[in-house]
């Protein structure tokens, strides 16, 4: 699969998840496997401000090639300085544009899911990006729509060609479902018969390889975004390599190969917050997903979910039954889910699909979602 002129294979990209896809947690996850691993959002105006949390949230590991970073923006102009800075201080190889973000906070300020709707404010978005990117490839990830009477991804990945993006990808589910239910693939299909002439990713329910195979069979899409069934589970991409090259090799590791690889991204995430009791606490949110089906007591995964230093924390790794097998029936849903009763947009954001006005307070100054 080619983003421009970035050659991707296996065809899977990580999803920029907020709090999650910083620098230590993509290397973990490009140790195992190959593809793109793109970082947490940053928010446009955030970056041309130079705000210090969010040039801190940039960084990349020296092992990181490409490296990708997803923008959010609603205002065209500071986009296109968003997206100009990047490309005159080397600070990316690949920038992604958020249009799929269902959290309130975002789509009541007509951004992320939301923006899509706005036909021409999304096209002057894209063109400002485009222009400005010079001989970087643009990406944009959205979502099927608002709700089901408001769907937008046909008419936004048509846009998203016209304009000169190098690759869509579609989360199928709109943004009031926003993590429940069952995602649509059979939407990723109808995109990429709508948009042939570049690439289209699915993502979805990638709950294992198998399922990346079997979405990439039933749709025709291009390749896939894995967000979601990577949590507490670098190892995900080696499995996602293997199934694209054939092989039926699946990465099954001992409670004590990840008890390694827990202390390993608690460790790097000290290194990258530099204070280490924040990074642990930090790291509390993962413990659950890590030890997702091994069988460790109450008492014991409490003491890894508090621990308040890396001693602390190694303490409790070293108590687990290391020789424990990988569980079986594992391959489920992880992290949150559920829908939403309905979406907050700007008042009257929905009177007119063809309006251009930025919402007042639209670009936030906060990076990462």
């Amino acid at each position: 699969m080619k983003i421009g002129p970035i050659e991707v294979w296996p065809p899977v990209v990580l999803a920029p998840m907020a709090g999650i896809t910083n620098a230590p947690f993509r290397v973990l996850c490009r140790e195992q496997g190959a593809g793109l691993f793109v970082c947490e959002m940053i928010t446009t105006r955030a970056l041309v401000e130079r705000n210090p949390k969010t040039l801190r949230m940039i960084r990349f590991a020296e092992s990181e090639t490409p490296r990708s970073i997803q923008l959010y923006g609603v205002d065209p102009v500071t986009v296109g300085r968003a997206v100009a800075m990047i490309v005159e201080e080397d600070l990316a190889d690949h920038i992604d544009l958020n249009f799929g973000c269902p959290v309130p906070k975002v789509t009541r300020r007509g951004g992320g899911s939301a923006l899509p709707y706005k036909r021409h404010l999304l096209r002057r978005i894209l063109r400002e990006a485009v222009a400005n990117a010079g001989p970087l490839p643009v990406t944009m990830k959205m979502r099927k729509g608002i709700d089901d009477d408001h769907l937008t991804y046909l008419d936004a990945g048509r846009i998203a060609a016209e304009e000169g993006v190098a690759a869509v990808a579609l989360h199928a589910r709109t943004a009031r479902q926003h993590y429940g239910g069952v995602a649509d693939w059979d939407a990723i299909a109808r995109l990429k018969e709508a948009v042939s002439e570049i690439p289209v990713l699915g993502n979805g329910d990638i709950w294992c390889a198998d399922d990346a195979l079997r979405m990439v069979a039933e749709t025709g899409c291009d390749g896939v975004v894995v967000g979601r069934g990577c949590l507490g589970r670098p190892w995900l991409f080696a499995d996602l390599e293997h199934a694209f090259d054939g092989s039926s090799e699946r990465a099954r590791p001992t409670l004590g190969e990840v008890a390694a690889v827990m202390a390993r991204h608690a460790e790097g995430l000290a290194a990258c917050f530099d204070v280490e009791r924040y990074a642990v606490a930090d790291f509390r949110k993962h413990v659950g997903w890590y030890l997702k089906g091994f069988t460790v007591g109450a008492e014991l995964r409490r003491e890894l979910a508090t621990a308040e230093s890396l001693d602390g924390l190694r303490a409790g790794l070293a108590k687990l039954e290391h020789d424990q097998p990988w569980p079986p029936n594992t391959d489920t849903p992880r992290g949150k889910s559920g829908e939403r009763a309905k979406v907050l947009l700007p008042d009257g954001w929905l009177d007119d699909p063809w309006d251009c006005a930025v919402p007042a307070d639209a670009e936030s100054d906060i990076s990462g979602g």
